[in-house]
């Protein structure tokens, strides 16, 4: 007789036991999470003036004497159940700073605001989707002796497709020192556009603060060559933020200018090093500055907020440029399952990251994200309203706030991760019914408009 898979006996296992309608319940309140927090512990809510237990709780009547909790993660490759969560919050969260709403007022929605791309600059000629790639009328070669062009039409998901034309002409080393520095090459490019704005219209640079405020949203992708570009919402208030209007002369033209000068403008030293030297870090020469239009005539303000969602769920490994561990060694790097681009990429933050004078760029931590260390979506403080407080309000809704008037006495400990082969294997046949059924009632919400 043919023996059941270990998964499978596992999962007869535990529907067996006697409380499985109680893991069940918890795993659904996970969502169906891929790797859920074991906690095991008490509550106690007790009454402010008369001390009376008005609640308690303890894991030691749960199955296994643990509460399974989400495990929180944003990648789609280790969690899809977190994920999709996740996803939600941020297009909430980029939506209520594009259009009001979770304590923004919808006047927001009428001030100048743009969707920005920036881009990192060439580190050497790379294979492209489309004509782009075809060779150079004058048959060019460069100094190693390979075509500056392959003379294919490359289809946009061709594995080609972002490979160095020649490895040896790549500069490996700007590359991932240009993503060492891409957070403060972001925060010098958002201190210019301050600047040109205030200078434009004839204010001491100082002094902007006093007549108007800029506020951004942005998120990190990866390209097509391992190269991170940024895509940004980019709002301007008045010197309160989202309660203040802008000053008049606080147009979206005026925005796009200064944007546009000072992605052209700004740059980032690195420390001088015998093997590299001392280069001066950029922004790509592709900049999109695009306003919003409060009256539907351009990008819409929802698939924008979409747009930003489904990047935070991406990891390095499903965009192939890296890989969602971090590296602890060079054999690591060699058996790593990426691209040989991305490879020379890891080894290349290994050596950099081993010279005293990068040290402070912990290249060798961040090999696995080819030395990008910055978060990957990021937001002014004024922009709009955060992550804890859209799962403080998601925990009201679902009644798990602390009640008024009461003091909640929480006693907790780690005790584990994750799940068992079986256990696994139930919670992804529950993550996928309760995807299904959103999206069911996403369309039928849409045949109703």
């Amino acid at each position: 007789m043919r023996q059941l898979p270990e998964s499978d006996r596992d999962a007869i296992r535990i529907a067996q036991d006697p409380k499985f309608r109680r893991w069940l319940e918890q795993v659904t309140a996970t969502g169906g999470c891929s790797h859920p927090i074991h906690l095991s512990g008490s509550t106690i809510t007790l009454d402010d003036t008369t001390g009376e237990i008005l609640h308690h709780y303890d894991t030691r009547d749960e199955p296994g004497e643990r509460l399974l909790v989400r495990c929180r993660n944003r990648r789609a490759t280790v969690c899809p159940a977190c994920s999709r969560l996740h996803a939600g919050d941020t297009f909430h969260l980029v939506r209520a700073g594009l259009v009001g709403g979770k304590n923004v007022p919808d006047a927001v929605r009428h001030r100048p605001r743009l969707f920005v791309t920036l881009t990192a600059p060439s580190f050497g000629p790379v294979h492209r989707a489309g004509e782009l790639c075809r060779p150079r009328r004058d048959g060019g070669t460069c100094e190693h002796g390979r075509s500056l062009g392959c003379g294919t039409v490359h289809a946009p998901d061709a594995p080609d497709v972002g490979q160095p034309l020649c490895p040896d002409c790549y500069d490996y080393a700007a590359h991932v020192l240009w993503h060492a520095h891409a957070s403060k090459l972001w925060d010098r490019f958002v201190i210019d556009v301050r600047r040109r704005l205030a200078s434009s219209v004839g204010l001491v640079q100082s002094r902007f603060a006093r007549h108007a405020r800029l506020s951004f949203a942005r998120v990190a992708e990866y390209q097509k060559r391992a190269a991170v570009h940024v895509h940004a919402v980019v709002r301007l208030d008045g010197p309160n933020g989202p309660d203040d209007e802008p000053p008049a002369w606080g147009t979206a033209e005026l925005l796009i200018d200064a944007v546009c000068q000072s992605a052209r403008r700004v740059l980032v030293r690195t420390p001088y090093s015998p093997a590299v030297g001392e280069l001066a870090l950029r922004w790509g020469a592709q900049v999109d500055a695009r306003q919003l239009h409060a009256d539907g005539d351009g990008p819409d303000d929802d698939a924008v907020a979409a747009y930003v969602a489904k990047y935070v769920t991406k990891g390095a490994s499903e965009t192939g440029a890296g890989i969602d561990h971090s590296l602890t060694t060079w054999a690591d790097i060699e058996s790593a399952p990426v691209s040989q681009h991305v490879r020379t990429l890891m080894r290349t933050c290994w050596r950099l990251g081993g010279l005293p004078e990068y040290q402070c760029l912990r290249l060798r931590s961040w090999a696995h994200t080819l030395g990008y260390r910055g978060h990957i979506l990021t937001k002014s403080r004024a922009y709009s309203t955060t992550y804890a407080a859209l799962r403080a309000e998601r925990a009201d809704h679902m009644g798990h706030a602390d009640m008024p008037d009461a003091v909640t006495e929480r006693h907790w400990r780690y005790v584990g991760s994750g799940h068992t082969l079986g256990a696994a294997l139930l919670a992804a046949g529950i993550a996928e019914d309760i995807a299904t059924n959103r999206e069911i009632a996403r369309e039928e919400r849409e045949s109703l408009r």
